[in-house]
């Protein structure tokens, strides 16, 4: 899906995205509708929706849909969240069952508003799946909160199968780009993360303004404290008042990036102008042997 601000924006030739529904997509929006979900597919304006949802996969979004959190580049509403839907692991859980998923992707809001900054929420919809559909592999993409390692901890202890955290960006752009977070303490989560035993994830958008030797600086980061999945993609404005995009990459640079990634170690490396942290996340999440041997891609395939 593009928007029309970005179609103005005269985007580089290989960024197409086809927009034709299927039945399963159709399935797969009216039991989000029924069971009253949020999606980081539709909340953060993601360009893959269509593929994925037509696939039968979708993000599922936790906590609400408003983020105290005030991050430029990032399309989901922002303000005072109100309350919290004790029900929604059980309405994630059943859907998960009714789409017969094999891997699921659970990620939310960040929510400082709330004492254990929603892990509680992570943990019980993690087991709700489990409970529901035991075949399913669940990935979870965390906020930071705040570097409270209590509240990690109570996600790590629910054994989800990739614990993912994004960097987003080179530390050089935090304050521009996400003012309320630390380069260091989310490098953190992940490094605690992956000593607990955790196969831990992490991803950057490029385009921002960042430099090249700035992004292998943080790839050497990830790699040496133990992340062993990163994922690489094109930052996209979402809208008038974000962030504009600085630089569109070439499908080649992403490449490049994808064959310097691999050769520092890491396992397993998705990497391309549409790449979002959870797209295709089940083609390298779901196989112990690709867990173990690695694998490297680019999405799209250049055109």
């Amino acid at each position: 899906m593009m928007l029309a601000h970005e179609r103005s924006m005269r985007l580089p030739p290989w960024f197409k995205v086809r927009l034709t529904t299927s039945g399963q997509f159709k399935r797969v929006n009216s039991l989000i509708r029924a069971n009253r979900l949020h999606t980081v597919c539709r909340s953060a304006a993601c360009p893959n929706l269509t593929e994925c949802w037509n696939a039968g996969t979708a993000t599922f979004m936790l906590l609400g849909n408003v983020c105290t959190r005030a991050c430029r580049f990032c399309n989901v509403p922002k303000g005072r969240p109100q309350g919290l839907d004790t029900e929604e692991p059980t309405r994630v859980a059943e859907t998960v069952s009714a789409l017969k998923l094999k891997y699921a992707v659970l990620t939310s809001v960040t929510r400082d508003d709330l004492e254990d900054g929603g892990s509680g929420v992570f943990a019980e919809t993690v087991r709700a799946i489990r409970a529901k559909s035991p075949g399913c592999r669940v990935e979870v993409l965390v906020p930071d909160f705040q570097g409270a390692e209590a509240s990690l901890l109570i996600v790590l202890d629910s054994n989800p199968d990739i614990l993912n955290h994004n960097l987003e960006t080179v530390p050089s752009l935090y304050a521009k780009v996400r003012p309320q977070a630390d380069y260091l303490r989310s490098l953190d989560l992940l490094a605690k993360s992956a000593k607990y035993g955790a196969i831990t994830k992490t991803g950057l958008m490029l385009g921002l303004g960042e430099r090249m030797d700035e992004v292998r600086k943080v790839m050497g980061d990830i790699q040496s404290i133990g992340c062993s999945i990163l994922t690489l993609g094109q930052y996209l404005q979402p809208g008038k008042n974000h962030l504009p995009v600085e630089k569109y990459y070439h499908p080649d640079e992403f490449a490049m990036l994808r064959d310097e990634a691999m050769a520092m170690g890491f396992k397993h490396v998705a990497s391309g102008p549409l790449v979002r942290s959870s797209y295709h996340a089940d083609r390298y999440g779901k196989d112990d042997d690709l867990m173990s041997n690695g694998s490297a891609a680019v999405f799209p395939k250049p055109m």
